[in-house]
């Protein structure tokens, strides 16, 4: 490690047994971003499968057809016989559910083992994700949040596109729960922005 002052070469200097064995622990961490890794799999094999059915549908696949009927059927509604635009755009809203998840994914597993695990080192690397330079566990938390309403907006509009298929609690309750998720991110941007206020001016004064 160089010295960023003198320019010097210094090494790290070395812990003591137990402080050194709790830090360690944080690669327990590990199997957990793997495991997520492979939900991600889960999810692009299950988008293919969702994307082959839609466009097996258009070209006239009797099996397609029903698999993607079946797919967007609501309980107790009553279920079209054929492909139509309202169908197409559930399937479709769908497949763009299961893209932000892998997102959302995306910045669990990069995001959290920058910040929890250990250094990436993708200083310079050409694909290197813009927010990844200056992530921390807030600036995390804020876009995780943002990840999750626009989930949840994903599924208050399929609702509403079916929305005469459901009852008027059970419309207001998915709004609410959607009103919910964006309050909390506004607190949680709020918070960090109150904690960066009180750092910097914390260190104008000790300037």
């Amino acid at each position: 490690m160089t010295d960023p002052i003198s320019g010097a070469v210094s090494t790290p200097r070395k812990l003591r047994p137990l402080p050194n064995l709790i830090f360690m622990s944080r690669w327990l961490q590990l199997p957990l971003y793997l495991g997520l890794i492979l939900a991600q799999c889960v999810y692009v094999f299950h988008f293919w499968v969702e994307l082959s059915d839609l466009i097996g549908a258009a070209l006239g696949s009797p099996g397609a057809l029903q698999h993607i009927l079946d797919a967007v059927a609501v309980e107790g509604a009553t279920t079209p016989t054929k492909l139509n635009e309202t169908t197409i755009m559930l399937v479709v809203l769908g497949l763009i559910d299961v893209v932000m998840i892998s997102n959302l994914l995306i910045m669990v597993i990069v995001g959290g083992y920058e910040t929890f695990v250990s250094r990436m080192d993708l200083d310079g690397h050409p694909d290197q994700p813009e927010w990844l330079s200056h992530v921390n566990a807030s600036v995390l938390k804020v876009k995780l949040a943002m990840a999750i309403i626009g989930i949840s907006s994903i599924h208050l509009l399929k609702t509403f596109i079916n929305a005469r298929e459901y009852d008027a609690q059970t419309l207001l309750a998915q709004t609410g729960i959607h009103i919910t998720f964006l309050l909390s991110a506004l607190a949680i941007a709020y918070c960090d922005r109150l904690m960066t206020e009180t750092q910097r001016q914390a260190n104008l004064q000790s300037h």
